[in-house]
């Protein structure tokens, strides 16, 4: 990544509703994130929830799209038109039905696995190369449509061991902001 400010977005849907779903998990970890900033979310004109500071030596607007999930591409855009943000620095923390639970990954560009939320902003930056921190949700079990799964809340098992969790996504967000990707991957995959 640039030295260039970075906007990092977490996706999820607004409200309380849907505070401790699965789908709601990049919104969870840009709340570690603020933490670290000291700060708190505010509206922006780009559509989004959004928080100045520096991670690291790296200064990032961090971002929670306001509308819901499959909606997120048009906050993603405003939002990085107005801070002058490429989508190469682009980072988008989101869940990820294929990986097991609190696994995270990161990647550059790539397809959006069904996950509505990514393809909208894939859309509405018109490219798919920016960066995505996934953090693995797990399949449902059985027959369960993955689109309930995900707007479901996280079991008590996996609430014992979510903040810890959570905490390591966003150090995962941190490295790929300050080593790059190549050198966050190896340390975190």
């Amino acid at each position: 990544m640039a030295d260039d400010i970075a906007l990092v977005v977490g996706l999820g849907n607004p409200g309380p509703k849907y505070e401790g779903n699965r789908h709601n998990v990049g919104f969870m970890v840009l709340d570690v994130l603020a933490d670290r900033i000291g700060g708190k979310f505010k509206a922006h004109k780009g559509g989004a929830e959004v928080l100045e500071g520096r991670l690291g030596s790296r200064k990032v607007v961090l971002a929670k799209p306001r509308g819901y999930m499959n909606t997120s591409g048009g906050p993603v855009v405003g939002t990085a038109r107005f801070y002058k943000v490429q989508p190469a620095d682009i980072v988008v923390v989101h869940d990820e039905l294929d990986l097991p639970f609190a696994t995270v990954r990161m990647k550059l560009g790539g397809g959006e696995n069904g996950h509505n939320g990514l393809r909208s902003i894939t859309k509405s930056l018109g490219t798919k190369d920016y960066h995505r921190v996934r953090f693995g949700v797990d399949r449902p079990p059985g027959r369960m449509d993955p689109a309930d799964y995900v707007l479901r809340d996280f079991s008590l098992v996996e609430r014992k061991e979510l903040a810890f969790e959570l905490d390591r996504a966003a150090d995962a967000v941190e490295a790929l902001l300050e080593l790059g990707l190549e050198a966050a991957q190896n340390k975190f995959h």
